[in-house]
């Protein structure tokens, strides 16, 4: 049962980018608007998954409650990081907010096709990539009940 300051509570937001740039980006949204939530970074899917799993570096990683993924990820592309996840039991509940610069139709497909909660295309405009940053943290935090921590 969620009692209301469970509600209020920060969120733990899990950053799946290989693009310095775009990580820089990610979190100066989250610094210059007061967003409170906890942002986490992983560089690449190989690592995301380690993180997820709680393995060698990440074993004291805490779950996150909302997963932002770049599609095209060294090592292990993000289309497969999202199957792993949505195919894991342990794992599947946690929201998945595909957030790439592919605009394709097959890309958009697929990723619905594998469960994500949201497809989001990133604007190259600086403030304007701020704002979808910020828009998708109050949708998931303010409007949206986001499952309970296991």
């Amino acid at each position: 049962m969620t009692t209301p300051t469970e509600s209020s509570l920060p969120i733990e937001v899990l950053l799946v980018e290989d693009d310095a740039g775009d990580v820089l980006m990610t979190q100066e949204a989250f610094e210059e608007h007061k967003v409170r939530n906890k942002l986490n970074v992983v560089r690449d899917g190989e690592e995301a998954l380690s993180y997820l799993r709680r393995e060698g570096d990440f074993a004291d990683a805490p779950r996150p409650d909302l997963i932002l993924l770049d599609l095209n990820l060294p090592r292990v592309d993000g289309r497969e990081v999202l199957q792993v996840i949505k195919n894991d039991e342990d794992l599947r509940r946690i929201p998945v907010v595909v957030l790439t610069t592919s605009q394709a139709d097959e890309d958009i497909l697929r990723s619905y096709s594998l469960h994500a909660n949201a497809y989001v295309t990133k604007p190259v405009d600086f403030e304007r990539f701020i704002a979808v940053v910020r828009q998708i943290d109050e949708f998931f935090v303010s409007v949206v009940k986001l499952p309970p921590r296991a």
